[in-house]
């Protein structure tokens, strides 16, 4: 298991990765990113690969996560199709994973998005099968407090089990990421036991949980002050690893003994540590992603937290 950072790639990035000892990265292929699935050209690929190879970076995962089931058709159907060319461009990267959210329609009920979860992921996953590529779904249920909806309804096990029924492919399976385990109450321990077959790749983040704010806004978050973005509930805080409650040398282990084969690549979001003033207006995911994945501080303390845990 080798560990890493989910990231935009840039040859800065891949020398720092390289300078402090991390020997894998996951790579944003949102179309603001470097490896735009629509125009990257193969000797482009040529180039990030050899610079990756040179320097012993593995690349354990391409990120792509848009709301496929979106209410917004349009948007919809631009997701679908641009998840197909990640897919894609997986392929021609010879990168085995391809990481993603399961769309959920944001203002209705969970289980309305069943049978669209099935429409699209069905073929999706059987142009995955024939590429060669397993998705890996998040865990993050991207829900907004303020309003009560969400991006993705694949957040806990009892929903896990529904989408593997309703898709029932080998190459559909988890991004799994302990953070969202604790703010939502589940053993990510268990969990990681329970469904070690379909953990396709980890994300690294911690979690620290404000008590002192939970006890004011209470576990359904503010209700009056919008915390700056839709996971900002005020009292769960992302934090990078060894400054939450994730207990990391329980959840390696869990991860050796079940057999887990992928990276552990830290999703850095932790504001306490990033120099946010130098970051440039999220208004997507990849801007997320773009930011916190070149922040060197938060990311350099999160290596010397895990590699003590890692062979």
């Amino acid at each position: 298991m080798r560990l890493g950072f989910f990231t935009d790639y840039s040859e800065q990035v891949s020398a720092f990765a390289h300078r402090t000892g991390f020997t894998s990265l996951q790579l944003s292929a949102w179309p603001q990113s470097s490896l735009n699935a629509d125009t990257i050209t193969d000797a482009r690929i040529t180039e990030i690969k050899g610079d990756l190879a040179s320097k012993n970076i593995e690349i354990s995962a391409l990120g792509y996560y848009p709301n496929v089931l979106s209410e917004d058709e349009t948007a919809s159907k631009e997701a679908q199709r641009y998840l197909k060319q990640v897919i894609g461009l997986a392929e021609r990267m010879e990168v085995g994973v391809v990481a993603t959210f399961a769309g959920r329609r944001k203002s209705r009920p969970v289980h309305e998005s069943f049978a669209p979860f099935k429409e699209v992921f069905s073929p999706l996953m059987d142009l995955a099968e024939k590429k060669g590529i397993r998705v890996a779904i998040e865990n993050c249920p991207m829900h907004d407090f303020m309003t009560g909806t969400g991006d993705n309804i694949a957040y806990s096990p009892e929903l896990w089990d529904e989408i593997f029924r309703l898709v029932p492919s080998e190459n559909l399976g988890l991004e799994f990421d302990p953070s969202h385990c604790i703010w939502l109450h589940i053993d990510y321990v268990a969990a990681i036991r329970q469904y070690a077959k379909k953990i396709f790749h980890v994300h690294a983040k911690d979690l620290e949980i404000r008590r002192d704010i939970m006890s004011r806004v209470s576990i359904l978050g503010s209700a009056t002050t919008f915390q700056g973005h839709v996971m900002a509930h005020g009292w769960p805080r992302a934090r990078t690893p060894g400054w939450g409650e994730v207990d990391w040398p329980k959840l390696i282990t869990a991860l050796y003994d079940s057999g887990y084969k992928g990276n552990l690549d830290i999703e850095h979001e932790d504001d306490v540590f990033a120099n946010t003033a130098a970051f440039t207006e999220h208004q997507s995911e990849a801007d997320v992603v773009g930011n916190y994945g070149r922040d060197e501080f938060g990311l350099t303390l999160g290596y010397k937290t895990l590699s003590r845990y890692m062979t």
